[in-house]
């Protein structure tokens, strides 16, 4: 048989634990030492607080399994009292964990996002190397056209000193057979048996071999050009540069400088330049870090810049003459740069004005009267250019024949700035030139000697230089009548006022602009 404490232990694990479970579905409300069972998830609760319930459960049953029991009676007692806060407790941390799974979350989508940055910083970096490598590449193609340019400067130098070498030397060999011819002369002369012809001729042949010797003795014999190429590359900035090239970090911007201000009363324009100068705002605070100037075409073309610096004031040489052109200027520093000034328009001289330059001039020639006097110490032709080019517009210029002594033939054209100065003018390929002596003209290009046309020049003469650029032709006047019919065609390019003339020859630019105007206005009415 059960003993009464074997029955009473029976009951009591019966009471505290229930065959199916201390909440089963058939017991609507269980009451465990006075206390009321937890509710299930069907009653309002979630499958996480039901998750959270179950663990309670749990402990409930471990923990109930016990009975206290003494010598005369058996007790069955309820929890702990350590049990009476559990609920409250399980609560806060069923907060604590609602909390925590919102970081767990938010941890979850961060990772998520580290991820796509990974994928994204590949593809900038592919993108970015792509970018570095073209703009490298850029500057390895501006150098390479650069190297091109540069060799082509040298090959033109080693063209150039070619030529001058090969033309001394051919220079030089006509002067030798003409002394050679001379010394052979000389040397029949005086194995003649005349000495009453030989009387005759001997001054003359005196004269003649000291003046030849004299030409040998001005430099003749000196080459006019050294095999050293007189070229030194100066790569040390663009090495610094490349040294210095790196990476900027882009910071905030900062102001770019105000729109500078022409000063219209010191801009002007002189033959074929002009002089601009410009202001910052005087209320600017940005300082400028240099400025840009722009002309354009002089023809309502594109704007091109002619000067880039810190410089406030630019004067702007080798422009079209009678033409307009419109010139602005802008600012700049490392932000950017600022807009346009307000743009000027310059009209530059209708008629150019011009001397003789002496910095390109032949040694002997001997120049006066402010440049516009010419001759020579030479009997030999030297050669003498005027100051101003021309590549644009019609021009003409009259030169008077101040001395004309034992019949020279001066020459009179235009030429590059490059001509050879110590031979007839129009000898070379560089110039193209009439001239003429007492009674008749020739033109002559390249040494090439065509339509000789009757008619000379004396003392007190004028000859008439017509460059018409329009037309592309070189017409020649002598004391206002055309010499010849159109010398010239097809000339297009910068071109100077040139003479070649020797010691027996001087001659003067005409200061009569105005009536040579109005004789070009003549010739013009009648070629239409």
């Amino acid at each position: 048989m059960m003993s009464s404490q074997q029955q009473i232990c029976n009951e009591a694990d019966h009471v505290q634990h229930p065959g199916k479970g201390s909440w089963c579905g058939d017991i609507s409300s269980a009451t465990i030492s006075g206390r009321t069972r937890l509710p299930m998830a069907s009653e309002g609760y979630s499958k996480e607080e039901h998750a959270h319930r179950r663990k309670i459960d749990f402990i409930l049953q471990k923990s109930s399994q016990f009975c206290l029991l003494s010598s005369s009676d058996i007790e069955v007692t309820s929890r702990p009292p350590f049990l009476d806060n559990i609920v409250p407790t399980l609560s806060q941390l069923s907060q604590a964990l609602n909390g925590l799974s919102d970081r767990a979350k938010e941890a979850k989508e961060f990772l998520v996002q580290l991820r796509s940055m990974v994928q994204q910083i590949q593809e900038n970096s592919v993108e970015f190397e792509a970018c570095l490598v073209a703009q490298c590449d850029a500057l390895i193609d501006a150098l390479n056209r650069r190297k091109a340019q540069l060799l082509a400067r040298v090959n033109k130098e080693h063209e150039h000193k070619l030529k001058v070498v090969r033309d001394q030397i051919s220079h030089c060999t006509v002067k030798l057979r003409q002394t050679t011819g001379l010394m052979e002369y000389c040397l029949e002369v005086i194995k003649e048996n005349d000495p009453s012809g030989f009387l005759q001729i001997s001054d003359a042949l005196i004269r003649r071999v000291h003046l030849t010797e004299d030409q040998w003795g001005k430099g003749t014999l000196t080459p006019r050009m050294t095999t050293d190429f007189d070229l030194s590359l100066d790569n040390s900035p663009l090495l610094q540069s490349i040294h210095q090239l790196d990476f900027v970090q882009v910071k905030a911007s900062s102001p770019v400088p105000a729109t500078p201000i022409l000063q219209l009363e010191e801009c002007c324009t002189h033959n074929n330049s002009a002089t601009l100068s410009w202001k910052q705002p005087p209320l600017s605070t940005v300082a400028a870090e240099g400025y840009i100037l722009e002309l354009d075409d002089g023809s309502g073309g594109q704007f091109r810049e002619v000067y880039v610096g810190k410089e406030t004031m630019c004067t702007v040489d080798g422009l079209h003459f009678n033409s307009t052109y419109n010139a602005r200027v802008k600012a700049f520093n490392k932000t950017g740069v600022s807009p346009y000034s307000k743009t000027l328009v310059l009209q530059t001289s209708e008629v150019a004005w011009f001397a003789f330059d002496p910095g390109s001039a032949h040694s002997d020639i001997i120049l006066s009267n402010d440049n516009l006097t010419v001759t020579c110490s030479s009997y030999d032709d030297r050669v003498v250019l005027g100051k101003t080019g021309f590549s644009k517009g019609v021009h003409y210029w009259e030169l008077t024949i101040d001395r004309y002594d034992n019949h020279p033939d001066p020459a009179f054209g235009v030429a590059r700035i490059d001509v050879m100065k110590d031979v007839m003018l129009g000898k070379d390929d560089k110039a193209w030139a009439m001239y003429v002596d007492n009674n008749r003209s020739w033109f002559m290009h390249n040494n090439s000697h065509t339509n000789r046309t009757e008619g000379g020049i004396t003392k007190g003469a004028t000859i008439g230089v017509l460059l018409d650029l329009n037309r592309k032709t070189l017409t020649f006047f002598i004391n206002n009548e055309q010499q010849g019919p159109i010398a010239f065609e097809n000339v297009e390019g910068l071109f100077f006022p040139a003479v070649s003339l020797n010691r027996n020859v001087q001659m003067s630019l005409s200061s009569t602009a105005v009536d040579a105007k109005k004789d070009l206005a003549l010739w013009a009415e009648d070629e239409e």
